[in-house]
This record gives C-alpha cells, sequence and structure tokens, in this order.
C-alpha cells in the first residue's frame, strides 16, 4: 500500500513537457514498452509459481501415498525403525516408532498445505495488484 503511494506520488510529481512532439511520442514509447515488459515479467513469474505449486502438489500425493502404503505393509508388531537402544528415549520411539512415523507425515502434510495456501494467496494478490496497476 505504501509503494502504491510512492509511486502515486511519484507520478504526480512528472511535469511533462510538450516542447519536442518527436522526443516527447519517443520517450512515451519506450516508457510503454518498460511497462509492458514488466506485465510479462509478472505474468511469467505467476505462471512458474503456479507450475511450482501443481508439483509440490502432485509431489506430496505421491510421497504421502508411499508413505502410508510403506506404513500399511510392514508388519504390525515389528516397529518401522530401532535404534539398538534398551533402555530411555529411544527405546520408547522405536516401539512407538508408527506413532512418531505417522506424526511426522502429518505434520508434513500440514505444513505444505499451509505453504500452498501461501503462495495461492501471493498470486492472488499479485494478480489484484498488477490490475490495479495497468487498468489505471
Amino acid at each position: 500500500m505504501m509503494k502504491d503511494k510512492a509511486l502515486e506520488e511519484l507520478f504526480l510529481a512528472a511535469r511533462p513537457t510538450f516542447d519536442d512532439g518527436d522526443a516527447f511520442i519517443q520517450k512515451l514509447e519506450k516508457h510503454l514498452d518498460a511497462v509492458e515488459y514488466l506485465k510479462q515479467h509478472e505474468e511469467a513469474c505467476i505462471r512458474r509459481y503456479r507450475y511450482a505449486m501443481l508439483a509440490t502438489f502432485v509431489l506430496g500425493l505421491v510421497l504421502g501415498g508411499g508413505a502410508i502404503a510403506m506404513m500399511l505393509n510392514a508388519p504390525v508388531d515389528q516397529p518401522l525403525f530401532t535404534f539398538g537402544s534398551e533402555s530411555g528415549l529411544l527405546l520408547l520411539l522405536g516401539q512407538y516408532s508408527r506413532f512418531a512415523a505417522v506424526i511426522l507425515c502429518s505434520g508434513l502434510v500440514c505444513l505444505t498445505i499451509v505453504s500452498i495456501v501461501n503462495i495461492v494467496v501471493d498470486l492472488l494478490n499479485m494478480r489484484d495488484t498488477n490490475k490495479a496497476y495497468f487498468v489505471k
């Protein structure tokens, strides 16, 4: 919001002179080309973010499905991993390795969902600001 005000003040402070018509037109075309370049760059960034979001979603599905399949195919009485310890926290973690794996996978899924939602919100904000800049 603050950048919007700063840009608006910058444009309002500019007082173009119309002494030489050809020079003004060339300068205007140069500025319009720069704006078009920025618009294309923004669209390319949004496209890249969308592809990254899609890749993250697909990778999450594949890895999540693989982790669930691995946990379901392992024998129930066998822990998923052991540390070779006979006492203490490592023994407890080894005995409850299925719960630890489920908690870890759930945490990663939650983090991925939050990241995807954050990217979607950023994309929507970028689209809204682009419309505001290029519509005026």
